[in-house]
């Protein structure tokens, strides 16, 4: 492995309720307190159960050390979890992967790794790069999730918590600055009861701003800058001892830029220049309104939990330059709608102390509405119009049975059934566009067998399969669908937690088909040339994950994660056979083989406070960069980030 190392360094505080430190980069939380005091509860399974007895390979990384470490995004959280990869090329776009399988480099395809706030499914991964705001904590789940969290979880799934009003008065801030680009963010958040016992709400707001640091030569300015607004608020009800009703909604109002490529000659340096003839400023609302009813159903020992929620995202780039160049030949004018409508019904039961079960019933709508307007510069400024309309719902029903014929043992198996219908339409030019129709059926299943040795230590081996839905190309694309990919994992793991030492990993091995993670330029129809996403053939991807602390003392912490896959396509005929071309590599784009992070804490108290020294550094092996139309594969360098 050949590293470049980047250091990093900056200034932050935080006023926290309980604890102030100077703010460091992020650890996995539930490696601290796995080796300490403190015992995580984690949700991956949809029910309360602690980090040590969950059969699943999850890293939880809390909200105290996320303010503590300056980290404010998922996507910077990203390096501190073994096998979880994220790549973003702007405020607006996030790839993600875990494993090694999940990239896609348009923002059109559906995800592989599936993203939940507070239990509710995101579609877009762009909220990855949005501002962190009042989070309890991440939760990164690792392998096929599909059978309680349906489609899309085929890598993994990703939960972040955010923090519930309480029945005491809370206040919390953050500031933090870094350059060279005058980098600056603050935060904060204010809880408490409204009526004593009964009614509290919780709510949380940030700014965030920086100026960039590519400059634009044409036009002058800088060519990446960011600011960033956000607020929500959180309702919590409790009207008796059993049932709970919050309602919460979010604001999210980014202003930035997608990352500007350029057009090069050949090999170079990493560009802090380019020569656009616009900014390309594009602005991003995010918002949405959710609530969740819980609530028990003693006749049959149950718990019944109902969660809804409507998200509404808006983009606006009115003005781009689409020639990637100096030459004013092309200018775009573009906005987009999505509306997002998900409903969850959960029954929760417990039969006896050998078996529980846990079912449910799922729908989602989703409807995406995008307009293109097109200046030909150099063609008399001829006008191109588009307009896309696409339409999808999924219906689902789910189930898992646990069932523990004595202390030591549990065997949990699942099933999912999925029924996805989408529909696309539109107009060039003002004419309609002929419809394109997807439909399909998937079941997704999960086995898992899990050992207590004692009460430190358990093993597990499990078998699931994954599902992504498939999606349109453009109206003059060579093949307007795609269809759905899928894998299925095998994966073995144990975890070992004590005061003073904690030790995880798991060995998996993933058999992907149909993979949908790379597009290409196709021949288009009648003539020219157009980007398409497609399915490329098969993958196989296997590899080692392992994650330690280790607490000498009460004060000192050390932590670290290393994450070894190999991911490959084993057959890329379908690929050739789309586009005419062999791929440049067999490798997954922007996938590492190596990924690893290390980090030292060290506290010293302060009277009822305390002071948090923290070393790190975390890294990644060379990767692919890319393999549109590329007939020799270019690969970027391994680094590492030290703070």
């Amino acid at each position: 492995m050949r590293f470049t190392t980047l250091l990093v360094s900056g200034c932050a505080f935080a006023a926290l309720s309980a604890t102030s430190a100077l703010a460091q980069s992020a650890v996995p939380a539930a490696d601290e307190a796995m080796a300490g005091d403190e015992e995580i509860i984690v949700t991956a399974r949809k029910r309360n159960e602690t980090l040590l007895d969950v059969p699943v390979a999850v890293t939880a990384i809390s909200g105290d050390m996320l303010t503590k470490r300056s980290i404010n995004s998922v996507r910077e959280a990203a390096l501190l979890s073994p096998g979880l990869n994220i790549t973003s090329d702007g405020a607006g776009r996030a790839f993600v992967s875990i494993r090694g399988v999940g990239v896609t480099l348009v923002g059109t395809v559906q995800p592989g790794v599936g993203l939940f706030v507070d239990g509710i499914y995101r579609p877009n991964t762009a909220y990855l790069n949005n501002p962190l705001l009042d989070v309890e904590r991440i939760e990164v789940l690792r392998g096929p999730q599909g059978t309680l969290y349906g489609k899309n979880t085929l890598g993994g799934a990703i939960n972040v918590i955010t923090r519930q009003p309480g029945n005491q008065f809370e206040a919390r801030g953050t500031a933090s600055y870094a350059g060279p680009d005058d980098s600056w963010l603050l935060s904060g958040s204010v809880s408490g009861p409204i009526v004593e016992d009964k009614l509290a709400v919780r709510v949380a707001a940030s700014h965030r701003q920086q100026d960039g640091f590519i400059n634009n030569v044409t036009i002058g300015g800088k060519s990446n800058p960011l600011n960033t607004d956000s607020i929500n608020a959180t309702i919590r009800a409790t009207p008796s001892e059993d049932v709970t009703i919050t309602v919460g909604g979010y604001y999210d109002w980014i202003k930035g830029t997608n990352v500007p490529y350029a057009r090069v000659a050949g090999p170079t340096d990493y560009l802090r220049t380019n020569e656009f003839n616009t900014l390309g400023i594009t602005t991003y609302k995010y918002r949405g309104i959710n609530g969740k009813i819980e609530a028990p159903l003693d006749a049959l020992n149950t718990k019944v939990t109902v969660q809804a929620a409507y998200d509404l995202r808006n983009t606006n780039s009115p003005d781009s330059d689409a020639d990637f160049g100096a030459l004013n030949a092309v200018r775009d004018a573009a906005t987009d709608r999505l509306r997002t409508t998900t409903t969850e019904l959960r029954l929760d039961s417990e039969w006896s102390d050998q078996i529980s079960t846990l079912f449910g019933l799922f729908y989602s709508h989703e409807t995406l509405e995008a307009t293109l307007n097109r200046t030909i510069v150099i063609a008399g400024n001829a006008q191109v119009t588009q307009f896309d309309r696409r339409v999808g719902d999924t219906y689902a029903a789910f189930g898992t049975m646990f069932w523990k014929p004595n202390a030591d043992w549990e065997v949990a198996a699942g099933l999912r059934y999925d029924h996805e219908k989408r529909k696309a339409t539109g107009t060039m030019q003002g004419f309609p566009i002929p419809p394109a129709q997807i439909k399909s059926d998937q079941v997704q299943p999960k086995l898992t067998v899990t050992r207590h040795w004692d009460s430190r230590m358990m093993t597990y081996a499990s078998v699931a399969r994954g599902y992504r839905g498939g999606g349109f190309n453009a109206p003059n694309a060579p093949f307007r669908t795609y269809k759905g990919d899928s894998v299925w994992t095998y994966e073995v793991g144990s975890k070992y937690a004590s005061r003073a030492l904690s030790l995880s990993g798991a060995v998996f091995y993933n058999d992907y088909r149909d993979y949908i993670g790379l597009n290409s330029i196709a021949p288009a129809v009648p003539a020219g040339l157009v980007t398409v996403d497609l399915n490329s053939g098969d993958v196989e991807s296997y590899g080692i994950e392992l994650e330690a602390a280790i607490k000498p003392t009460s004060q000192w912490t050390i932590t670290g994660g290393l994450t070894y896959q190999h991911s490959r396509f084993t057959d890329s005929s379908a690929y050739t056979a789309a586009t005419g071309r062999t791929l440049s590599s067999d490798r997954l784009t922007f996938q590492p083989d190596f990924m690893f992070n290390l980090s030292t804490d060290y506290v010293v108290p302060i009277g009822e406070d305390s002071l948090t020294f923290n070393a790190n550094v975390a890294g990644k092996d060379k990767r692919l960069a890319g393999t549109l139309n590329q007939t020799t594969p270019t690969f970027l360098k391994g680094y590492a980030l030290v703070n």
